[in-house]
């Protein structure tokens, strides 16, 4: 009967899988292996991470996974593969109350801030210079929306200062799955802005700030995170040169 019960009380068998830095070993830029190495790791479950090298995949590898690019996990045996799917598992099969629910509450926290990327690779990518300012514009934009809704109240939130929400994350003061999606994106365009762009987030955005700063407070972000050289050599073929400015 005990060995029954310790048997149940064990962890499941996973390995993650993320994409290898530029060294083969260290973590490579990949926000959706950040995001599944920080749902894991918010879990509190116990699991193997294992970097692949795009360069030379080893052959064991290609055979687990033939054709599939990190990220990708095992969980007991069984290859999953697609991120989204991925997390929607984790979330059925790590649940309370063995496991924290990640889920958030107020389903507007999933897709705040979800165009941000989009706008930040349309202005990292162009390489006229009469197309960078409203390219900026737009990314700002974006980020103005995310702000606003990071100051504003949630349901139920009752620590207001001024009338403003003070929680720490996207949906309250605990990470949640959103901000396992969002987060690894934010920083990306933190980074990779400022190093092609000389672009930095306007320090106006306190809301978008808070959140940042939270966020480098906790080792499930910092830890998980690939070296900023890492991200930014990630960029140096996909961020454009701004040519002459045409007249």
């Amino acid at each position: 009967m005990t060995d029954i019960a310790a048997e149940e009380d064990k962890d499941p068998d996973i390995e993650l899988f993320v994409k290898a830095g530029s060294d083969g070993e260290s973590i490579g830029n990949c926000p959706f292996s950040q995001r599944l190495f920080m749902v894991l790791w918010l879990k509190g479950v116990v699991f193997n991470v294992t970097t692949v090298d795009l360069k030379r995949k080893p052959a064991d590898l290609h055979n687990l996974a033939p054709g599939t690019h990190p990220p990708f996990l095992t969980f007991q045996d069984e290859v999953l593969t697609d991120v989204n799917k991925i997390e929607e598992y984790l979330e059925e099969m790590l649940a309370p109350p063995k496991y924290p629910k990640l889920a958030v509450k107020n389903r507007q926290s999933n897709t705040a801030g979800n165009d941000v990327f989009a706008k930040f690779s349309a202005y990292i990518k162009n390489a006229s210079p009469n197309k960078n300012k409203a390219l900026e514009q737009s990314l700002n934009k974006a980020l103005v929306k995310l702000d606003e809704y990071l100051l504003s109240p949630l349901p139920n939130e009752s620590h207001l200062v001024d009338g403003e929400s003070t929680r720490k994350y996207l949906d309250g003061d605990e990470l949640t799955l959103a901000d396992c999606n969002l987060l690894p994106k934010l920083h990306v365009v933190k980074v990779v802005a400022k190093k092609y762009r000389n672009y930095d987030i306007p320090s106006q955005y306190r809301g978008v700030w808070r959140y940042l700063d939270n966020a480098y407070r906790r080792d499930e972000f910092t830890n998980t995170c690939a070296a900023d050289v890492e991200i930014e050599l990630a960029y140096k073929d996909v961020a454009k040169t701004l040519g002459k400015r045409v007249a």
